[in-house]
């Protein structure tokens, strides 16, 4: 099981480097960045898991040889969020050239690796991805995953702290629906396997969704511009990736909410589009993995008004940040 993780040597490439040499399905990892990905491989390398460890710059070919061979493919890479920077939307620039150039990597060298796309704006990279893969004539909309799990540790984490008792964050389990920035963010706390306590007002539940949406703005806030939420991210990307490997080696029953292209699964995709009202080509909703990549598209379930409300509202954003998305590759390069 070969996983790359292109972006290896930043804020979050580094812990999520981490986290994958010690999970011991995988058994080899490569590092790709722009710098110091080598030094990383070779500190990750003396850790006694089962994993060989090797880094990777541009020079020499070094994209392509990191990813020969690759089965799952994470990707961090990207600016991070900082002060003043209102959304994830406005990292979208940078990142998107960044992810565009490592996708088409993929797609001439690896184009059956499961994509893992963490570089944000996340509701406008994965139809990036997506669009140079459809250019080089290898998109499977079912290997291509946009890793939203921050969203779900988060509202576990929360809906934990509400209910008096961090112990119970592990189990906690929260469907995170929609997109993966702000008013994207859905959390169906309903659904919550911990239902919230009765004595919570609507305003202290409007304030945990808020929190669950913007959580990302707290960390960005707490660093002071020193960054934004990379060992949280990195701890998600891992969990997520985790699940991945864990389907691909033939586990079953694993689903987990991720945003995908919701061609993946026909029938799961038709039916979720026809509970939103809307002919959306992506959303994150809680997807079942199975050896081929997406294995089903579940629905939203019962929902409150409230949570209707909440899906309605991420709609406009959400088409708008994926015809971005789309945009970007179809325009001619500068």
């Amino acid at each position: 099981m070969k996983a790359v993780v292109l972006g290896a040597a930043g804020g979050i490439g580094q812990p999520l480097s981490l986290l994958l040499k010690a999970n011991p399905a995988v058994t080899e990892l490569a590092l790709y960045d722009i710098v110091n990905a080598p030094g990383v491989a070779v500190d990750l390398s003396h850790i006694a898991t089962p994993s060989k460890v090797e880094g990777f710059l541009l020079l020499d070919d070094g994209l392509k040889k990191a990813l020969t061979g690759a089965n799952v493919v994470v990707i961090p890479a990207g600016i991070p969020r900082k002060p003043g920077v209102s959304s994830r939307d406005d990292l979208f620039k940078i990142n998107a050239g960044i992810v565009r150039d490592l996708a088409t990597g993929i797609a001439t060298t690896a184009p059956k690796a499961f994509v893992l796309v963490i570089s944000n704006p996340v509701n406008s990279t994965v139809p990036i991805v997506a669009e140079v893969f459809k250019k080089h004539g290898v998109f499977d909309p079912k290997r291509i995953f946009g890793v939203t799990t921050l969203d779900v540790v988060r509202a576990s984490t929360f809906v934990s702290e509400i209910l008096g008792d961090r112990s119970l964050s592990p189990s906690v389990s929260v469907p995170v629906v929609g997109g993966h920035s702000g008013v994207t963010i859905v959390p169906l706390l309903s659904q919550s396997s911990h239902p919230l306590p009765s004595s919570l007002d609507a305003s202290a539940l409007d304030a945990l969704i808020n929190r669950i949406q913007f959580g990302g703005d707290e960390v960005v806030k707490a660093k002071d511009g020193a960054g934004s939420a990379t060992l949280s991210m990195a701890y998600a990307g891992a969990e997520f990736a985790g699940k991945v490997i864990r389907a691909i080696k033939g586990e079953k029953g694993i689903v987990a909410p991720t945003f995908v292209n919701l061609a993946s699964d026909k029938t799961g995709g038709d039916a979720l589009k026809r509970e939103l009202g809307k002919d959306l080509e992506y959303f994150s909703a809680p997807v079942e993995l199975g050896v081929d990549g997406i294995a089903k598209i579940h629905g939203l379930g019962k929902i409150t008004a409230a949570e209707k409300v909440l899906v309605a509202a991420a709609l406009p954003e959400l088409s708008a940040n994926i015809e971005k998305g789309v945009a970007f590759v179809e325009a001619p390069k500068l």
